[in-house]
């Protein structure tokens, strides 16, 4: 990495609660850096670098009652709705994402260490709604809604072979220096299939992708802040999205 060079970081949370999975990016969307590890790997990796943007695959707090506050509804839900505004923004477009409760010890453990992920960063410097040229800047996105957005149809299972390879296409063709998916299907030979033996090695794993995904995120909301929006409310932590580039038509 050059000095004076910004780094973009997406850190994905959707595994175990003590470790996390992280990307990295340049100014041109080449990997520095695609890793798993503990959370305290990940933290010495982000405060070692001069300038970032890291966004994280997590809500920043539980949710602070304003979707119920404001009585809003969903079609067979009511109004009694257990998420933050971001999350029902989503669902109002139609994507099927979870809920963050509103007491901290009804959350996941992914969702505390994102928690306690967030505090930290804020340690090193790494603050919300700083200015554009701010040399440390952290954000929440969505991986799965950024997939759903940028496809403008519909997901396979994120675990799926299929999944992964939609979303490494998704990403590849979005303009990351990724390993083309498709060279997946060049060596997808007869003999390796009634073996049983898949090119794994060129795609990436979920939680890979969903960090690449977030990485992705942060790059364009630094490098083309134009192109991305935000939904949700300030106090329970809002999303940064890519605009859609069509309508989206269906979800998985």
């Amino acid at each position: 990495m050059l000095p004076n060079q910004p780094t973009f970081v997406g850190v994905d949370f959707s595994g175990s609660r003590a470790s996390c999975v992280w990307a990295a990016l340049n100014q041109h969307g080449q990997v520095l850096a695609l890793a798993e590890g503990e959370m305290n790997d990940c933290l010495s990796f982000l405060g070692g670098l001069p300038q970032a943007c890291v966004a994280l695959n997590a809500p920043p707090r539980p949710n602070q009652g304003v979707v119920r506050q404001r009585h809003l509804t969903l079609p067979g839900l009511g109004r009694s709705l257990e998420m933050r505004l971001a999350e029902y923004e989503l669902r109002q477009r139609g994507l099927a994402v979870g809920a963050t409760p509103s007491r901290r010890e009804f959350c996941p453990g992914w969702m505390q260490a994102g928690f306690e992920f967030y505090r930290l960063l804020a340690e090193f410097g790494y603050q919300m709604e700083l200015p554009e040229k701010a040399e440390r800047r952290m954000l929440e996105t969505h991986p799965q809604a950024c997939f759903a957005f940028l496809s403008g149809g519909a997901l396979f299972s994120r675990s799926s072979l299929e999944g992964r390879l939609q979303r490494q296409l998704i990403l590849f063709e979005a303009g990351l220096r990724l390993r083309d998916p498709m060279d997946f299907f060049e060596e997808l030979t007869r003999h390796k299939l009634l073996k049983g033996s898949l090119p794994l090695q060129q795609l990436y794993t979920s939680e890979q992708l969903d960090a690449l995904a977030a990485a992705w995120v942060a790059w364009r909301a630094v490098c083309r802040s134009e192109e991305v929006f935000v939904l949700g409310d300030p106090l329970e932590g809002q999303l940064t999205l890519p605009k859609p580039t069509r309508e989206v038509t269906g979800r998985n």
